[in-house]
């Protein structure tokens, strides 16, 4: 019988391991957050770290976790506004102290990469986006700011861009959560990255056999998200258009909109889930990294109508939506109208089954592969 200890296998090194989940803030529960939360089903032990921390606004089960938060989320100031505290996130983040861990995993559509992991750790980083306003929407986000604003964010822009690529030297391994992101990952840092899309939770929608005599559409009333274009396109269609959601944008949205377009604001998720099995198709006229209510809605049976670029060409097809190649709002209204012509070639079915390709098991399977690869 041999002395010696049993060496141990990489999937062992996986399996027993300290974890270290690094996400931007934790400031809501939405794409972000219910990434982690499945990332956290893989991972019990793992402990969390984050620059803001709100945890009125998320789930048990991240309050039930080791948490540990950067200085910045002792100041009020930066937590009503974060883009205030941008200047200091660089250092803030740094200052995490995520020694002594096997695997740190970073989450981000911001700057969470930054942590500085044990030369000894594996370092993944599942991104969403590289950072909006100062890569691909640089101009967008600069031209909307007033002059003292654009003053101040203009060097500043500069040097984040410095060192958002300089930062993405410790990480080991980039995921991405679309092909689209993977694309800008490679453009912004020179990195490869694996694809492992965002999981859609099918228990959570369904069908339900009832037929509503609207469109839908739900986001953030934010610029980028272009809810613009669906409540023109809606002038002078003869159709109904309830969107949901909140933002800076809503009380805009409410002056320009016809009296076939509703407004609900936020909604619960009861609600939300009738919304979307009873809408005649959902409405998704942005240019998303990844785009999950288009599978939600897929998954309640409904079909999508959608602006052909970005991270939805990895979940759609003509089979599950109608696309528009140009973000107009005639291009829009032309979609709709395309749309009520093949209204009845749609089935449920085979639109559920295009959503669970993305499920939280396949989720799951996919990035847990992925980290023992790389172990």
């Amino acid at each position: 019988m041999s002395l010696l200890p049993a060496l141990e296998t990489p999937r062992q090194k996986a399996d027993f391991m300290r974890v270290a989940i690094v996400h931007h803030w934790f400031v809501g529960y939405r794409g972000g957050e219910k990434v982690i939360e499945n990332m956290l089903e893989l991972y019990p032990d793992a402990d969390l770290f984050t620059l803001f921390w709100e945890p009125d606004k998320l789930p048990e089960v991240f309050r039930r976790r080791k948490v540990t938060t950067s200085f910045l989320n002792r100041f009020s100031i930066f937590k009503r506004n974060h883009r205030l505290a941008l200047p200091l996130m660089p250092l803030a983040l740094e200052q995490l102290d995520v020694r002594g861990y096997d695997l740190v995993i970073s989450s981000e559509s911001g700057p969470a990469k930054a942590v500085l992991a044990d030369p000894e750790a594996v370092h993944i980083c599942y991104i969403n986006s590289p950072m909006r306003y100062i890569w691909d929407m640089y101009h967008e986000y600069r031209q909307s700011m007033g002059w003292l604003q654009r003053m101040f964010f203009t060097p500043l822009a500069h040097y984040l861009r410095r060192w958002d690529r300089s930062t993405s030297m410790g990480v080991d391994h980039f995921v991405a959560n679309s092909s689209f992101v993977a694309k800008r990952v490679h453009r912004c840092y020179h990195r490869d990255s694996t694809v492992v899309h965002p999981p859609v939770d099918m228990d959570m929608f369904a069908p339900s056999g009832k037929n509503g005599d609207y469109f839908f559409a739900i986001a953030e009333m934010v610029p980028y998200k272009r809810m613009d274009l669906a409540v023109q396109a809606f002038r002078g269609l003869d159709a109904k258009l309830k969107m949901a959601g909140s933002g800076p944008d809503l009380g805009k949205l409410r002056a320009m909109a016809p009296p076939n377009v509703e407004f609900l604001g936020r909604v619960d998720d009861d609600r939300l889930r009738t919304l979307y099995a009873e809408a005649r198709a959902f409405i998704f006229p942005g240019k998303e990294d990844f785009g999950i209510t288009p599978l939600e809605a897929n998954a309640s049976g409904t079909p999508v109508i959608a602006y052909r670029a970005g991270g939805i060409l990895d979940t759609q097809t003509d089979e599950t939506a109608v696309f528009f190649d140009e973000q107009t709002p005639e291009a829009v209204a032309a979609a709709v109208r395309t749309f009520m012509e093949r209204e009845g070639g749609f089935s449920a079915d085979a639109l559920r089954a295009n959503a669970a390709r993305f499920s939280r098991d396949e989720f799951k399977r996919r990035f847990k592969a992925v980290v023992d690869g790389v172990f």
